[in-house]
């Protein structure tokens, strides 16, 4: 049912063509890119390039949507009604928030009055910061001299917290208990962080057609930095594509003409901006839907000449980067060594730090949730409340883990002059995850080695515990420093790689329209000279970043490993035998080595104890 218009709504009749209008902008982009990513998709295919396994410790399969990872009666305002309502609140494996009337509706599978998706959120429990979050967002000129005003909703409880949303109503919850009010505030910030990556982390042919089509968009318009509303589904990305166009022209009509307080001026501009993005939303979405299948069927017709021509096809590619290399090459290797391979070393010591303590508290917390389980299996001596105890060690509270990454925010605001980078939210959010992907690997690892060891011994269980937990430890070790070294290196590049960019582009972008005369016609929808050009830019970067990245590791710089071969006895075998424990995914051969056992090697970097915190 759609909402009935209101009186300001009328400045609200252009939405519709406005992104029907960025939808048929952004279009040949995708095409082009899709065309480029589905011949991607069937050459590696062809050659059988599969994803390197480069982990040891074994990963869960993925979680089933509809899995409940959190319920909790929660008190909601709801916007509805203007007041405060209890809900039972729950929290599926696909990172969406329900709201139910009660616990009684959600189990005879009444539909929740309420779902969530929060993309884009920012979480708050300090009333002066959610007032600064949403002043931020409000465009009146005139309010920064008004006296102050009051709370736009009045919290019933001393533990609140604020949820506030990008173009969208803000929710707002409250809590009876500190404890209470931390454990949701963590769900919901894990909910955050993989509402905004999942989607575009995937590596089907659409999606990093549609990463690589809005990369080239923005270019176009000029905007080579990095992007803090590239969130989200497609639909949504695009959407805030049209949003960051429309909201000037919306801010220039509509706030001249709002009248009252502050409060109620407020709440007309956010809800004409969720109204406005409501329907770009509507629009993006169908235009988009019908666009991917489009591309989908002409992808299909072009599979049989795909496969008939690779090698063709990979030779005129191959030609074209050897003419856009002779040109582009010496001026992107200038720009790289004079504006960016001074400041890398810098940046990533800047990286380092607080990466490696969040990473080393993870280590930590580890290590002593093991050991009380091993304390506590000694005082009951139970194995049905050791398989519990197990059963809740993956659902460790990691908060102070991840406030050590939370720094960067500040510690890398200095970037925002040299290199125009000021999206440490999508670094910190992706940190994070890593960080939490690597203590439920390290939690299904020990779950593993331990059952294994009982089935053979189920006597020894405190001993059993302790190789166990000796074994992930030595696993967490390798696996954390080739993940960190990812981080560093994705990070060098996305801090970077956009001053190259736009260093270049006046002298090289108008010069590449002339290499497609280098493109067999045939072939052309499948080689373009754009993404050759960004290859040839990515790959000059990528070895100046490779070399401070590796440079760190050989220094041994917080515990980093050059290789598998720094680590001892990095072994995939259980604690009794060889053999991979059952349900896992074995290592490479080369990781299937063993070696004399040594005892772990310590991280070296520094562990602070730290109460909770809440921002």
């Amino acid at each position: 049912q759609k909402k009935k218009r209101n009186k300001n709504d009328i400045h609200l009749d252009c939405v519709p063509g406005r992104a029907e209008a960025e939808l048929k902008n952004f279009s040949p982009h995708y095409k082009r890119q899709y065309a480029i990513a589905f011949f991607s998709e069937i050459h590696d295919e062809v050659e059988q390039h599969k994803p390197v396994q480069t982990q040891l410790l074994k990963q869960r399969d993925a979680l089933e949507p509809g899995k409940v990872l959190y319920e909790e009666n929660i008190l909601h305002y709801s916007d509805e009604v203007k007041k405060w309502k209890e809900r039972f609140v729950v929290v599926r494996g696909n990172y969406s928030l329900e709201c139910h009337d009660s616990y009684e509706t959600f189990v005879k599978g009444v539909e929740p009055r309420l779902r969530l998706l929060p993309t884009g959120g920012t979480v708050v429990t300090s009333l002066d910061k959610y007032n600064t979050l949403v002043d931020r967002s409000f465009p009146d000129p005139n309010s920064m001299s008004e006296e102050a005003s009051p709370p736009l909703v009045t919290m019933p409880d001393q533990f609140p917290v604020y949820l506030h949303l990008p173009y969208r109503k803000d929710w707002y919850f409250c809590f009876h208990s500190e404890d209470v009010q931390k454990h949701f505030i963590s769900i919901l910030e894990d909910c955050i962080r993989h509402q905004n990556q999942d989607f575009l982390k995937k590596t089907t042919c659409d999606v990093q057609a549609f990463l690589k089509a809005v990369q080239f968009y923005r270019q176009e318009k000029n905007h080579y930095e990095s992007w803090d509303m590239l969130i989200g589904s497609d639909a949504k990305v695009l959407s805030n594509l049209v949003m960051e166009d429309l909201l000037p022209s919306l801010q220039t009509e509509l706030v001249p003409r709002l009248k009252g307080k502050k409060n109620e001026r407020k709440r007309v501009w956010f809800a004409t901006v969720e109204s406005a993005y409501t329907l770009v939303q509507e629009q993006v979405a169908e235009g988009l839907n019908a666009l991917k299948e489009e591309c989908k069927e002409t992808a299909k017709q072009q599979e049989a000449r795909i496969r008939s021509d690779m090698d063709q096809i990979v030779n005129s590619k191959n030609f074209l980067a050897g003419k856009l290399k002779a040109t582009v090459s010496e001026p992107t290797v200038k720009c790289c060594l004079e504006s960016v391979q001074p400041y890398l070393a810098s940046i990533l010591e800047e990286l380092m730090v607080p990466i490696s303590s969040g990473f080393q508290d993870v280590r930590v917390l580890v290590e002593n949730e093991i050991d009380q389980l091993g304390k506590d299996y000694q005082e009951s001596n139970s194995t049905e409340e050791l398989k519990q105890a197990l059963g809740s060690l993956g659902q460790v509270k990691m908060r102070d883990c991840y406030q050590q990454v939370e720094v960067l925010r500040e510690q890398l605001k200095e970037l925002r002059n040299r290199f125009k980078y000021s999206n440490t939210t999508r670094l910190v959010h992706s940190t994070q995850s890593y960080m939490q992907q690597l203590m439920d690997n390290v939690v299904y690892t020990f779950e593993m080695l331990l059952f294994t060891a009982l089935k053979d011994n189920p006597a020894n269980v405190p001993s059993a515990i302790e190789k166990a937990k000796q074994r992930v430890l030595k696993q967490y070790d390798y696996d954390s420093s080739t993940i960190r070294k990812k981080i560093f290196q994705e990070a060098l590049v996305e801090i970077t790689l956009p001053t190259i960019r736009k260093t270049l582009a006046p002298s090289c972008k108008p010069e590449l329209q002339k290499f497609d005369q280098y493109i067999f016609a045939d072939y052309a929808n499948f080689v373009q000279v754009e993404n050759v050009y960004e290859e040839i830019l990515l790959e000059v970067l990528e070895r100046e970043v490779s070399k401070v990245v590796k440079e760190a590791a050989s220094a041994k710089k917080h515990n980093l490993f050059v290789d598998s071969m720094d680590l001892p006895c990095v072994s995939q075998s259980s604690l009794t035998d060889s053999k991979t424990p059952p349900g896992s995914t074995p290592a490479s051969p080369a990781k299937q080595a063993t070696a004399k056992e040594t005892p772990a090697p310590q991280p070296q970097a520094q562990v602070y104890s730290r109460s909770a915190q809440t921002t």
